[in-house]
């Protein structure tokens, strides 16, 4: 085992999540109560802020991929990794489970609480729900990934600086000690995020999946199925953690992408294809249309609350996903240049998104349409999973979709949870160096540590929204965080450019 795991790290860390676990099984309905007052109260007051940083940092990765500093290279050598499989690692750590069961049913959210002040239950409801769900998966959710991403890329490849974490970057930026108190709360509250947003995917996806091949079985889900879905799921994710990326990982990412893809064109052959299709372009248009609109909407006029429930919620989720997720794309991105690392984060990561949720979330709105499935009904009710069941039961050949729709969703949550391990270990690992990976016995450590923190929750019956709400509200100063880190990244960038100015004028 690597003497320089941080041990005052990992406890710290541990018995904090330990201690929320705790708080949330004493007092469930009080830290419900008080988590939602305090995240109302902070969407509110951060909401703008939230929405500006988020477009704005769009609009800087733009100048910057289009500006001289794109060609710089991270690196001296060739990329490890085809095109192919780095894109799909970096889609397969930043997108966990829940997005095959959000794929489905989060258009009809919007059929009923509309945004952008339309009426509820209307066609115009109707053609702005893909194009919203299109929006909260797409340039803007990436572009908070790679806010994270660039900087840490920047600081590892081409600065040379040892520590592949976020209290590393910024002791390099600002001179603050990397093991004082400030860089050791950065550290802590990025492993409180990592362990509340995977336990809320967890505990949202296992019972998702688990009911799923019940229907396919005929058997009634239970807790002990559930159990031994997460074991299965870790398993493989610790498998493939301990052998490592480039074995592991790499390798299931590109298994789990080639079946996703597979899994919707087969949709799209025996399904309504021509209404997918059709959908898809529509929506992407209107998408496009009215993308600064839905970047900057804050509803004060009509006070909906739809922005601060949706658009300002979702930013906060991405973002307490963007430290690990970024973290990851940096160590896959070696011997590519900060274009690249740009287009492919926030297009191709789009692009894949567009793709899957048209397709499925197509499917379902057509069943709706139709009247085959009455998703929207369903979903007021309660039904959210069962809808899910009903509209994959409409398609020739429905237990083989479910299969499949369960194998992508394991797939998907392992290596969300693969990429997590790693970088919850490279945190806990000090001056990590550009060839050097973590330990496997410490990334087998985290990989365990994130798989028996949902099963207690699961367990003891804790409230899983109480946790994720405990992570979102993190999410506001991991913004000011990101915005040092990239304050530091553009006066690194800056530097080094006028650097080689002078050297190119002296030639």
């Amino acid at each position: 085992m690597d003497k320089r795991i941080d041990k005052l790290l990992i406890s710290v860390s541990v018995s904090v999540v330990l201690l929320v676990v705790g708080l949330l099984y004493s007092f469930p309905e009080r830290s419900q109560a008080v988590a939602n007052r305090i995240f109302g109260a902070m969407t509110n007051i951060f909401g703008s802020v939230t929405l500006l940083f988020t477009f704005l940092g769009f609009l800087l990765l733009v100048g910057v991929a289009v500006s001289k500093y794109g060609k710089i290279r991270l690196g001296d050598e060739d990329p490890q990794y085809s095109t192919f499989k780095w894109v799909a690692m970096m889609i397969s750590c930043g997108l966990g489970s829940a997005t095959v069961y959000w794929a489905f049913i989060e258009w009809a959210y919007y059929i009923g609480t509309p945004g952008l002040g339309i009426e509820a239950g209307t066609q115009r409801a109707f053609e702005m729900a893909l194009p919203y769900n299109m929006f909260h998966w797409g340039f803007s959710a990436w572009t908070l990934y790679a806010l994270v991403g660039l900087p840490m890329c920047y600081h590892f490849y081409v600065r040379k600086n040892q520590g592949l974490s976020l209290s590393a970057m910024i002791s390099a930026s600002t001179g603050i000690k990397q093991n004082g108190f400030i860089g050791r709360l950065v550290d802590v509250m990025f492993i409180f995020i990592c362990f509340g947003g995977l336990s809320i995917t967890l505990g949202v996806s296992v019972p998702l999946v688990s009911r799923v091949l019940s229907s396919v079985i005929g058997i009634e889900p239970s807790f002990a199925m559930n159990v031994v879905l997460i074991l299965v799921i870790s398993v493989v994710y610790s498998l493939s953690s301990y052998i490592g990326i480039q074995k592991g990982m790499s390798r299931i990412s590109n298994w789990n992408t080639k079946l996703a893809i597979v899994f919707c064109i087969f949709i799209i052959i025996l399904g309504p294809g021509m209404f997918i299709i059709n959908n898809i372009v529509n929506s992407l248009g209107l998408m496009l249309q009215n993308f600064v609109q839905m970047s900057l909407y804050t509803d004060s006029i009509g006070q909906s609350g739809f922005p601060q429930s949706w658009t300002i919620f979702y930013w906060l989720y991405w973002i307490t996903y963007a430290p690990f997720t970024g973290i990851f794309i940096a160590k896959v991105s070696k011997g590519r240049t900060l274009r690249s690392v740009i287009v492919n984060t926030i297009v191709s990561g789009s692009i894949g998104c567009f793709f899957f949720f048209g397709v499925i979330s197509s499917l379902s709105m057509e069943r709706q349409l139709s009247g085959a499935v009455d998703m929207v009904g369903m979903l007021a009710n309660g039904q959210d999973t069962l809808a899910i069941i009903e509209v994959m039961n409409t398609l020739p050949f429905s237990e083989i979709f479910m299969i499949v729709f369960c194998i992508v969703s394991v797939l998907f949550l392992s290596t969300t949870l693969d990429g997590a391990a790693f970088t919850m270990a490279s945190t806990a690992t000090p001056g990590l160096k550009e060839n050097e990976e973590p330990h496997p016995m410490h990334r087998l450590f985290w990989c365990i540590a994130l798989a028996l923190v949902p099963l207690t929750m699961i367990f003891i019956g804790a409230n899983l929204n109480t946790i994720k709400t405990a992570a979102i509200l993190t999410g506001v100063p991991i913004i000011f965080i990101m915005i040092v880190m990239v304050k530091g990244w553009m006066g690194w960038m800056t530097e080094d450019g006028k650097a080689e100015d002078k050297k190119e004028a002296t030639i």
